[in-house]
């Protein structure tokens, strides 16, 4: 099974920026569409954005115009850079593929967003 792993999250103040990591284990990553989610306690995960294999994306509404994913097949890393961070964007942020048939997850990472 593949292995995701989650970095960047942390305080900011609002308005503030993050940029999130994800490290996937997988040799075939080039190939692999990628997702990150978020969830707050109490609320069902919700999906940000997605990065196809050939570069596509797609993002939350609410996101839109402030959040940016980018994957570099290199690293086998996928990023998703926060700017004009809102209070609103406090949630543990997951990154998600499918390998094989299996739905893979990572730990997630905590981003807070607060004065």
């Amino acid at each position: 099974q593949v292995q995701l792993v989650e970095s960047g999250g942390g305080l900011v103040q609002p308005g503030g920026s993050l940029r999130l990591s994800c490290a996937n284990s997988a040799s075939i990553f080039s190939i692999m569409h990628m997702r990150w989610y978020r969830q707050v306690p109490g609320k069902e995960r919700e999906l940000v954005a997605v990065i196809r294999s050939g570069g596509s994306t797609n993002y939350l509404d609410s996101v839109k115009g402030r959040f940016t994913i980018s994957r570099d097949n290199a690293k086998n890393t996928v990023y998703l850079q926060m700017n004009s961070l809102k209070p609103e964007d406090t949630a543990v942020y997951f990154c998600n593929t499918y390998y094989y048939g299996m739905d893979c997850w990572g730990k997630g990472t905590l981003v807070t967003v607060s004065s």
